[in-house]
């Protein structure tokens, strides 16, 4: 009996011992999300990121690990990458393999956890331009704003310093404005008149690095994840067809394209190819964004108003009033509209920093398209270096003049319009055709009768008739 009571002791200490491991057996490893970000921080960068975001999200990681080496680029996009992070409900981490320069140390202090190769750098963060000139005072004074708010965004720590509990921060934002700011001076970190860099084992003192790691794995297990699964976002030939689209540079050549081949149209009669290419340039502007949920039917119905209003200021309010007015409006309004995400009333967040930008960006777009219109028609139309006009000379004393005088015996005669006259265009006068002028100004429609009042210059001066 004592011996049966013993075996069934054993046998419940058994049970017990096992019982762990069949849980830890049991349970489904943790599914880390990789997301890369390898590239100039951008329009495609931040729709990728996005996109992984969104699919760790519903795929239920547990965990995200971006892998950056960036040089940086956009504030604008960094500023929505940072927030996003920020917003994250999981903790995001970061392995900065290499580099994570100027936007990329936004992105890297925004996360929960930083871990750096060794032989990676972090910082320089100040605002330049596409050519590598610092900007203004006023977008630094925003840059350090945002290094400063997010490194407070990370807490802070108790700690014991001398017998006494202190609160400190868990990176210290002094150290995230001297990033952006050469002026910041930080005792014992950086120097006045230069902007600050951490190698690893710098940031790792300062506590900008959690650890030097050389991989994803061995970041995972220097946070105790043993067991887990990584995932990533497989880039597919669509995304980078978008990704390609969405470029600043060809969406400013888009822009430019739209505006130029309007301008074109209106001095062509009919119909051709200055439209056609407007409206191929509208399609490869408005698909890629309406694809990425950032253009709505909302932009488009609001640019096809636009484009209606312009064409009832041609040909049924002659002049440029209201109709054309708003008819601009509107369409730079729905191509601003449409680079920015989903429409908020908070304008003074991050939707109007992104409407701001978007409006700019348009804006300087179409008006350098519209004085290269001006300039290339001018060249196109009047430049004798391209052969259009006439180069042979036609001396007076040969019996040349310079006008068609025989256009004057159609004084008094009725005619039509053989094009559109706004004010200017042909009519038809017994068969031959003239250039022709409306004699008030008025807009004349194509095939309406006319009849002539003068004749000046080589040009008739018609009237419209009526009878």
């Amino acid at each position: 009996m004592k011996t049966i009571k013993s075996f069934l002791l054993l046998l419940a200490l058994l049970a017990l011992l096992a019982c762990p491991l069949l849980v830890a057996a049991g349970e489904s490893p943790a599914i880390v999300y990789k997301v890369d970000i390898k590239e100039e921080i951008g329009p495609s960068s931040w729709r990728l990121a996005r996109r992984s975001f969104a699919r760790a999200l519903e795929e239920g990681a547990r965990y995200i690990v971006i892998h950056l080496n960036t040089y940086g680029g956009t504030v604008i996009h960094a500023d929505s990458l940072r927030s996003m992070i920020l917003r994250c409900p999981v903790p995001v981490w970061v392995f900065v393999d290499n580099n994570a320069a100027s936007a990329g140390a936004l992105i890297s202090i925004a996360c929960d956890r930083i871990y750096m190769s060794e032989g990676a750098n972090i910082g320089a963060a100040t605002v330049v331009d596409a050519t590598g000139e610092k900007q203004p005072d006023k977008m630094q004074s925003y840059m350090r704003s945002m290094m400063r708010s997010t490194a407070q965004a990370k807490g802070m720590d108790t700690l014991a310093i001398k017998g006494e509990q202190r609160l400190v921060w868990r990176r210290d934002p002094a150290i995230a404005e001297a990033m952006v700011d050469e002026e910041v001076e930080v005792a014992g970190v950086s120097e006045r008149g230069k902007v600050l860099t951490f190698t690893a084992r710098e940031a790792l003192k300062h506590g900008f690095c959690d650890g030097v790691v050389s991989s994803i794995e061995e970041l995972l297990r220097a946070e105790g994840i043993e067991r887990y699964e990584l995932r990533e976002y497989r880039v597919t030939t669509i995304d980078r067809v978008i990704g390609f689209l969405v470029h600043p540079i060809l969406q400013g050549l888009l822009i430019m394209i739209i505006v130029g081949g309007v301008y074109f149209e209106l001095q062509t009669p009919g119909v051709g190819f200055p439209l056609a290419a407007s409206l191929a340039a509208c399609a490869l502007y408005f698909a890629p964004l309406y694809l990425e949920g950032l253009a709505t039917y909302i932009e488009i119905i609001l640019f096809a108003a636009g484009v209606i209003l312009l064409l009832l200021e041609i040909f049924v309010f002659p002049g440029f009033g209201i109709p054309g007015i708003a008819g601009a409006a509107c369409i730079i309004g729905s191509l601003a509209l449409a680079g920015v995400g989903e429409f908020s009333l908070d304008f003074a967040g991050e939707f109007a920093r992104e409407l701001l930008y978007s409006l700019f960006f348009v804006a300087t777009c179409a008006v350098f398209s519209l004085f290269f219109s001006l300039w290339l028609g001018r060249r196109l139309f009047g430049a004798r270096r391209l052969g259009l006009a006439l180069r042979a000379t036609v001396p007076v004393e040969e019996g040349f003049i310079g006008v068609d005088m025989t256009a004057g015996r159609e004084i008094g005669k009725r005619g039509k319009a053989f094009t559109s006259l706004r004010p200017a265009g042909k009519v038809e006068v017994e068969g031959e055709v003239y250039d022709a002028v409306s004699n008030n100004g008025d807009y004349i429609e194509k095939g309406a009768g006319v009849r002539v009042i003068k004749h000046r210059t080589g040009q008739l001066y018609v009237e419209q008739d009526n009878e």
